[in-house]
């Protein structure tokens, strides 16, 4: 295979943080995934899969083990729904920044897809300012089996239903107009209590640029249903744990 040119490299990074962060469950070992990837070497695979791959193959040197609650799903599993759904890969694509054969790829995706469904619900905040947006996720949220308990159109709104109502999740928009900013609420909310965050944006290399605190998990607007309950799942389920 082709080296992978820096071009390539710089278009893929802020993704393969994303996904390494939303592996690991959190910004710090997912950005250290990505360096030590990089320091490695990476994979002989075409340019736009390496730094995938690479972040995985680190994955699997560090000895993972799923650390959720339920255990419901392998790490290759999880790894697969991720790239499938977060990254928006190809699972042919998918099965090659794995190393498995396609067959198998495809079969370990239909168990992690079935494993999703059964996965317990939770009790979400949507922090969104545009009530017709609201409305959307709150359907997809209560599609894959959540409950939303309560929707914030700015930031002090936000704050004081986080408070009162403790839930499980926040799923928050990152700009929030004229009421303030997603990520300066979700600030001030954990600053009180510690609940898993995905963010969503229009624009998540802004977001992934490891030069500040960042969200460890965040999807895309427009976003599938399924990007939205793997998302939830990895972010409730602490991601995997590196021993």
């Amino acid at each position: 295979m082709n080296a992978v040119s820096q071009g390539e490299l710089l278009r893929t990074l802020p993704y393969a943080r994303r996904y390494a962060r939303a592996l690991a469950g959190g910004q710090e070992r997912g950005d250290q995934l990505v360096a030590e990837a990089l320091r490695a070497g990476l994979p002989p695979v075409p340019g736009h899969l390496a730094l995938y791959a690479g972040v995985t193959r680190q994955v699997q040197q560090d000895g993972a083990a799923v650390a959720g609650r339920d255990g419901a799903m392998s790490l290759a599993q999880r790894q697969l729904l991720l790239l499938t759904a977060l990254e928006d890969l190809s699972l042919p694509d998918a099965a090659v920044v794995l190393g498995l054969p396609g067959e198998q790829a495809a079969r370990e995706l239909d168990i992690a897809r079935a494993a999703l469904r059964a996965t317990a619900a939770t009790e979400v905040l949507v922090i969104e300012d545009e009530p017709i947006i609201a409305m959307d996720i709150q359907q997809l949220v209560e599609g894959c089996g959540h409950r939303v308990v309560g929707i914030a159109s700015d930031e002090a709104e936000a704050v004081e239903l986080a408070r009162r109502l403790k839930p499980g999740l926040i799923l928050a928009d990152v700009n929030l107009g004229p009421g303030g900013d997603g990520i300066s609420a979700v600030e001030r909310i954990m600053g009180e209590q510690t609940i898993p965050v995905i963010f969503v944006t229009a624009y998540p290399e802004r977001l992934l640029t490891a030069e500040r605190v960042e969200p460890a998990f965040i999807i895309s607007k427009p976003f599938e249903p399924i990007a939205l309950a793997i998302a939830t799942y990895q972010a409730v389920s602490a991601g995997v744990s590196l021993d």
